[in-house]
C-alpha cells in the first residue's frame, strides 16, 4: 500500500503520522509546496508579538524527525502541479531543483489548504503588504518590521488573524489602525457579543474603523498610503491583508473531483471525495455543520487534525467517521477573551430557525474570591425541544472552559434542560458553586417549563409607552454608577411590594435589572398580583451591548 499525501500541517500530517501508527508495511510520501510540513501556524501571531520568542518553537516536525520517528519520505518544496485519478500518478515539481517527475499512489490524500483572500485593490502587490499564513510570511513580516523601524501598521480585516496580529503589534509599540468593511469585528458571534471587544480594543490605542473598506494602495516617498471607503487617506508603514481565506482546490477540481457548494473539496463522512481513493481534509474541504446539516467551510486546526485521523483509518480499510464541524473556536484579544459553538443568532435569523436565547452574567470564580472577573454568556436553543444550537461567552478569564462544556453538551446532544444538572468543579480560587453554565442551563429551563417570561434588549429599544412600562429595579447607587434605562420608572426591588399600587395595571411591565437575576424574582412577585410582565434576559448589561453594536 502506497499513500501519498499532498499538504503537511495539521491535517496532512496527522494523517501521516497515524497511517504510520496502523501500519508499519505502507510506504508513505508527503509532499509539501512550503519550506515547513508540520508548524503551528496558529501560533504565527504570537511569534510576531514576542510571547513565543523562539521561532524555533513554532516547527514541530521536521523531515528528518518524521523520517526517524515514523519511517515517512516527506519532501518539502515539492509542488504536486496535477492528480491523474485514472492512472493513479500525481505530477511533482521539486521547487529546488525545477525537476518534474511523476509519483505513482494506491491512496492519495488532498491536504492543500487555504490560501489568504486578496481582493483585486490597487496596490496589494506592492512591497509591505502581506498576508500571514505560513513561518515565510512571517518571516517576511519580521524582517520589514526590523529593516524599516515600523511604527504604523494598517490592518484589514477583524477576524481572528487581524485581530491576534492587531494585539501583536500593539505589543511591539506599533500604532494600528484595524479595518473591518462589517458592522463589528469577530463576525462569527452575534453584535452584541462583539462589543466588549470594539471597547477593548479602542481603549488599547488601536484605531479601530468598522463599516470600513481597503479601496487603494499607494506608494509614497515615506511609505505607503492607504485610500479607505469613507474617504480618508492615511499614511502607513505596512499592510497586513487578512479578509479571510479560501480552500486551496485547483488541484481537486482539474482532477475532476466534485466540489461542493462552497468552492471546497466535497467529501463523506470518511473523508473520501467523489474517486473513492483520493480522501482530502482540513481547510480545502467541505463538512455538515452540526446545527443545519449544511457543507460548510471551517478553516479550523481542531478539525483539520481529526480529519486527518480518519482518513487515514478509511484509508487503511479502517472504519471511522467524522461526525460533523460545530466551529468551536475562541480568541484572545488583549485581556478579554471571545469563544463560541454552534450557530450563532445571525445564522439562525438567515436560516429562518426557531430559536430562543438567555443571557446570564456572573464571575468567573466564587464573587468573593481575589481576582474574581465578570463573564458574558449567550446561549441559543430550540424553545420546544431544548436542542442546544449555539453559544457565545466573553470575559477576561475561563472563557474556553464555559464553551468547551457547552460544546461537549452540544455534541452529546444534551438539552438546556440537562445544563442545571452538570456536576462542574467548584472551589472558590476555580468557581462559584452554580457555574455560569448551570445558571444559564437554569434560565433556559424556566423559559421552556413557563416559569419565566422574558424579553430582549431589542425590545427596550423600540418600547411602545402606550402599552408597556419599563421597571428598573436596581438600587439608586448602581443608576448612579452604571447608568439608566430610557423612559423607565426606578422602583428598587427590595421596596417593590409597597408600590405596587403606583404600576399600571394596563401595560406590560417590562422588568430591567443590572444582569437579570434579580428581575426574575420581580417577575414572580408581579405575577402573583395579577400583573402581566417579562423580565429582560441580560439585563441592563446586555442592553448596554445591544445599545452600543447599534451605534457602531
Amino acid at each position: 500500500m502506497k499513500i501519498v499525501i499532498v499538504g503537511g500541517v495539521a491535517g496532512g500530517a496527522s494523517a501521516a503520522a497515524r497511517a504510520r501508527r496502523l501500519s508499519e508495511d505502507a510506504d508513505i510520501v508527503v509532499l509539501e509546496r512550503g519550506e515547513y510540513v508540520s508548524f503551528a501556524n496558529c501560533g504565527l501571531p504570537y511569534h510576531i508579538g514576542g510571547t513565543i520568542p523562539l521561532r524555533q518553537s513554532l516547527i514541530l516536525k521536521t523531515p528528518q524527525e518524521f523520517k526517524a520517528r515514523f519511517n515517512i519520505d516527506v519532501r518539502v518544496r515539492h509542488e504536486v502541479m496535477s492528480v491523474e485519478p485514472a492512472q493513479k500518478t500525481v505530477t511533482v515539481k521539486n521547487l529546488a531543483t525545477g525537476e518534474i517527475y511523476t509519483e505513482t499512489w494506491d491512496r492519495l490524500l488532498l491536504s492543500t489548504g487555504a490560501a489568504p483572500v486578496i481582493p483585486p485593490i490597487p496596490g496589494v502587490a506592492e512591497p509591505g503588504v502581506f498576508s500571514l499564513r505560513s513561518i515565510s510570511d512571517m518571516d517576511a513580516i519580521l524582517a520589514w518590521i526590523a529593516e524599516r523601524s515600523v511604527s504604523h501598521a494598517t490592518l484589514v480585516g477583524g477576524g481572528f488573524i487581524g485581530l491576534e496580529v492587531m494585539e501583536a503589534l500593539t505589543e511591539r509599540g506599533i500604532r494600528v489602525t484595524l479595518l473591518e468593511m462589517g458592522e463589528q469585528v469577530m463576525a462569527p458571534v452575534d453584535p452584541e457579543m462583539a462589543s466588549a471587544l470594539h471597547q477593548e480594543i479602542r481603549e488599547h490605542g488601536v484605531d479601530l474603523r468598522l463599516k470600513t473598506a481597503l479601496k487603494q494602495v499607494s506608494r509614497t516617498a515615506d511609505g505607503l498610503s492607504v485610500e479607505l471607503s469613507s474617504g480618508d487617506a492615511l499614511r502607513t508603514d505596512m499592510v497586513l491583508m487578512a479578509i479571510g481565506v479560501k480552500p486551496e482546490s485547483r488541484l481537486a477540481v482539474e482532477a475532476g473531483i466534485v466540489s461542493g457548494k462552497r468552492g471546497g473539496i466535497q467529501v463523506n463522512a470518511n473523508m473520501q471525495t467523489s474517486f473513492p481513493d483520493i480522501y482530502a481534509v482540513g481547510d480545502a474541504v467541505e463538512t455538515p455543520d452540526l446545527v443545519f446539516g449544511e457543507p460548510a467551510l471551517l478553516p479550523l486546526a481542531g478539525p483539520a487534525n481529526r480529519q486527518g485521523r480518519i482518513a487515514a483509518d478509511n484509508m487503511l480499510d479502517r472504519h471511522s467517521q467524522y461526525r460533523g464541524s460545530q466551529g468551536t473556536a475562541i480568541c484572545k484579544v488583549f485581556s478579554l477573551s471571545i469563544g463560541s459553538c454552534g450557530a450563532s443568532e445571525k445564522q439562525l435569523k438567515a436560516h429562518g430557525a426557531r430559536y430562543e436565547k438567555v443571557y446570564v452574567h456572573g464571575a468567573d470564580r466564587a464573587s468573593y474570591y481575589p481576582g474574581a472577573t465578570m463573564m458574558s454568556l449567550k446561549l441559543l436553543f430550540d424553545p420546544i425541544s431544548g436542542a442546544i444550537l449555539g453559544a457565545q461567552c466573553s470575559g477576561k478569564n475561563g472563557v474556553d472552559k464555559r464553551i468547551d462544556v457547552l460544546a461537549v453538551a452540544q455534541r452529546a446532544g444534551l438539552s438546556v434542560t440537562d445544563l442545571e444538572h452538570l456536576e462542574l468543579t467548584y472551589a472558590p480560587p476555580f468557581n462559584s458553586a452554580r457555574d455560569l453554565v448551570n445558571q444559564a442551563g437554569m434560565v433556559a429551563s424556566n423559559v421552556i417549563n413557563g416559569d419565566t417570561a422574558i424579553c430582549h434588549a431589542g425590545e427596550i429599544v423600540t418600547m411602545d409607552t402606550e402599552r408597556q412600562c419599563l421597571v428598573d429595579i436596581r438600587s439608586p447607587g448602581e443608576l448612579a454608577q452604571f447608568g439608566e434605562y430610557p423612559n423607565a420608572l426606578a422602583i428598587p426591588v427590595d421596596e417593590l411590594r409597597s408600590h405596587l399600587d403606583s404600576l399600571p395595571r394596563d401595560k406590560e411591565i417590562l422588568i430591567g435589572c443590572q444582569s437579570g437575576l434579580r428581575g426574575h424574582v420581580v417577575l414572580r412577585i408581579l405575577q402573583a398580583h395579577g400583573f402581566r410582565a417579562r423580565n429582560l434576559s441580560g439585563g441592563y448589561k446586555t442592553w448596554r451591548a445591544v445599545v452600543q453594536a447599534m451605534n457602531v
